[in-house]
């Protein structure tokens, strides 16, 4: 990608108490060296007017679909074709829904059915109806589809309710849409991943395992991949497809998921390992079917090999992201694994609940560094995924810079 200079960018502001905001953002658009255009949606302009847009853009703000004289200046689909970025900011909950559902019924809806540019959504709604679940099922289709999703934030909202669901500040949007338009934040650099559970034979239909379904590495994978990484993800048996771009080794057990690491770990700048490996595995494997001939039966597990430990370990180490799934005091005993195993950085969740964790489509971490914590809140693991991915390649770039 280029400078963000000269760069086109439709600014869609829907209906929320947030679009106050986007008046800001467009001047610092502006300031920034990029051509704006604004299309409001009808619920928009009870917040703000279109004519507050046209003053500071210089430029018509579009508001009709079906207009005789904004479509003489410039009809929908020459302005989706001239966009190099949409930015919707603020994305209420109602927008999410119609963009998930394909509907066509506004000029800003229509746009992004007819605009080859990427679209970003910059979420702003109550904090219930961000944690909602239909909400999150409508962003993780628009998210597969490859929309991006800047935000949002947590604090106090104008409802008198604090949580998630604030519209991120128009600083940190423009510094997203910079951050677009520059290289990617990983470009050349080599990424190795493990994902997914391990199988540990008993016999020859048995085995040892756990319930990990690999969503969260795939996800995290494709983030990763997004930044402009060359990833590498060795996965466990999962149902899941091979991202695409990303080459994907199968295996089975800890000991395949092992060397198959190890004989890539050589060239990696960053390993990350997702994948829940099974701890132990049996000492023997039955070659035939064991029968239920006894009221009990004794198996003996020997101790697998410890992965993350072995990588971390190496004489030079990539930089190295361990995960923690815990079911009690989830912090502790994380940052107590990311001392003893040598981690640059772990990502603890808490699992056995209700609510997110093990094949589940959400999960909410908890991210740990030496001197360093941030909190993620339950979200998509899609869109966990990206927040983790950014991280990851901020901390990298600080202990390489240091």
């Amino acid at each position: 990608m280029s400078s963000i200079e000269s760069k086109k960018i439709l600014l869609g502001v829907t209906g929320g108490i947030a679009a106050y905001k986007s008046a800001v953002l467009l001047r610092a658009l502006q300031n920034a060296g990029m051509e704006v255009r604004v299309v409001l949606t009808q619920a928009a302009q009870a917040f703000v007017t279109p004519l507050t847009f046209q003053a500071l853009s210089g430029h018509t703000a579009y508001t009709e679909l079906l207009d005789s004289v904004q479509e003489a200046a410039m009809d929908h689909i020459s302005l989706a074709r001239w966009a190099d970025l949409v930015l919707v900011a603020p994305a209420t909950a109602d927008f999410i829904a119609r963009a998930a559902s394909g509907h066509a019924d506004d000029l800003l809806a229509t746009l992004c059915l007819a605009t080859r540019a990427p679209i970003a959504l910059a979420p702003a709604m109550n904090q219930q109806m961000w944690l909602n679940q239909a909400t999150r099922e409508n962003l993780e289709r628009l998210v597969k589809r490859g929309y991006l999703c800047w935000g949002p934030d947590d604090g106090a909202q104008a409802c008198g309710e604090t949580g998630s669901g604030r519209m991120l500040e128009p600083e940190a949007l423009l510094k997203h849409a910079q951050a677009h338009f520059a290289p990617g934040s990983l470009d050349g650099i080599n990424v190795l991943m493990t994902a997914g559970s391990t199988r540990e034979p008993i016999d020859p239909v048995r085995f040892v395992g756990n319930r990990s379904s690999g969503k969260m590495g795939f996800a995290l994978a494709e983030s990763l991949r997004d930044l402009g990484a060359s990833v590498i993800l060795v996965s466990g048996p999962v149902s899941l497809s091979t991202p695409f771009g990303i080459e994907c080794i199968r295996v089975e057990t800890a000991e395949q998921m092992r060397s198959s690491v190890l004989v890539r770990v050589e060239g990696c700048d960053i390993f990350v390992g997702v994948a829940a490996v099974a701890d132990y595995r049996p000492r023997h494997c039955a070659s035939e079917k064991i029968k239920k001939h006894k009221e009990t039966m004794t198996l003996e597990l020997v101790r697998n090999p410890d992965i993350l430990a072995e990588v971390a370990a190496r004489g030079r180490p990539p930089f190295t992201v361990g995960f923690a799934a815990e079911t009690e005091q989830v912090e502790t005993y994380a940052e107590t694994k990311r001392r003893s195993k040598g981690l640059d950085m772990i990502a603890a969740n808490r699992v056995g609940t209700d609510e997110g964790g093990f094949e589940s489509d959400s999960n909410a971490l908890v991210l740990i560094w030496q001197g360093g914590r941030e909190a993620l809140p339950m979200m998509t693991k899609s869109l966990l995924a990206q927040h983790l991915a950014g991280r990851i390649s901020e901390r990298y770039h600080a202990r390489t810079r240091s």
